[in-house]
């Protein structure tokens, strides 16, 4: 089987369903408990099983109350609990079989067979009317699709994200930047859109020959700090966590653990950035996103705010 990678699900002996936040995963997967079976959810499987969604406080108090030993900065779920893995780009069939309005938007977009598939809810077939639509592309395949969504919009084949809906999702962000910086950032992105009236993201996950491009692992805290730097390489900026290679004096990348600040800047582009001070071997990173909602944490393009 191939390895576990991000943006996967996992299923474990008691139906729980874990949506996979890590690429290194070879001792145990790193994940967040998504849905849970129940009797009274307002989720319903294929089968008929019924689960309720957790949001991300939710699950951890329930990983904390049910399964202690899974418990770390995500859950660890050991191999030998795991029942069934949901890849994306296998299921992706079956997916645009029973959902007609994925079946039409992937109708726009010409990708390699295997190189795109959908996560969340419509993966593990627990979606309803109100789901959004997470498509994953792979590797190189997620730069195609991202071309080809800006060609659509521009054409008026897919329309522009509506302010409404760019307001939507600025207030689930809750960035620390004001909503007209926020949205100048984001539309240039061309990472997600709005089809017939749903939400859909384009999220980039690394190819299988690629998943240690990164090293993983915390490092040592040393200090929160502000810093401006000039992006020296920004091809994994649409990764989680999006990695800007940066110059500057101390620290050598910036890392952000959360969607908002990721394709935040180009390469050649000078940012600001506050977060927090990581040691890496001999390496500093500043990392953002050290929590859910990345509370007095940013990144934003400087060359980008100061163009307009």
């Amino acid at each position: 089987m191939p390895s576990v990678r991000l943006r996967d699900f996992i299923e474990d002996p008691h139906g729980c369903l874990y949506a996979v936040s890590n690429y290194d995963n070879t001792d145990r997967i790193g994940c967040i408990l998504r849905y849970v079976p129940d009797p009274n959810g307002e989720r319903t499987s294929l089968s008929g099983r019924r689960y309720r969604k957790y949001d991300f406080a939710e699950s951890f108090a329930w990983i904390r109350e049910h399964k202690p030993e899974y418990l770390d900065a995500v859950h660890r779920v050991p191999h030998c609990d795991v029942v069934r893995v949901y890849k994306p780009e296998e299921e992706i069939g079956k997916v645009a079989a029973r959902s007609a309005r994925v079946r039409r938007l992937l109708a726009h977009l010409d990708l390699p067979a295997g190189s795109f598939g959908c996560t969340g809810s419509l993966l593990c077939g627990l979606e309803n009317a109100a789901s959004d639509i997470d498509l994953v592309v792979y590797g190189d395949a997620w730069f195609a699709a991202q071309r080809q969504l800006r060609v659509l919009v521009e054409a008026g084949v897919i329309p522009g994200m509506s302010t409404a809906m760019w307001r939507k999702v600025y207030d689930k962000r809750v960035p620390e930047i004001s909503f007209d910086a926020f949205v100048l950032h984001e539309q240039r992105k061309w990472n997600r859109g709005e089809f017939e009236g749903t939400y859909f993201d384009l999220l980039y996950t690394r190819a299988y020959e690629n998943l240690d491009a990164v090293p993983g692992g915390m490092g040592t805290v040393l200090c929160r700090a502000t810093i401006e730097a000039t992006v020296t390489d920004a091809s994994l900026s649409f990764d989680s966590p999006a990695v800007y290679a940066v110059d500057h004096d101390e620290i050598s990348r910036v890392l952000s653990f959360t969607h908002t600040y990721s394709g935040q800047a180009l390469a050649g582009e000078v940012i600001e950035a506050r977060g927090v001070v990581e040691e890496h071997g001999d390496e500093r990173w500043l990392i953002v996103g050290t929590t859910r909602e990345a509370k007095g944490e940013y990144i934003v393009s400087k060359t980008l705010l100061e163009s307009v």
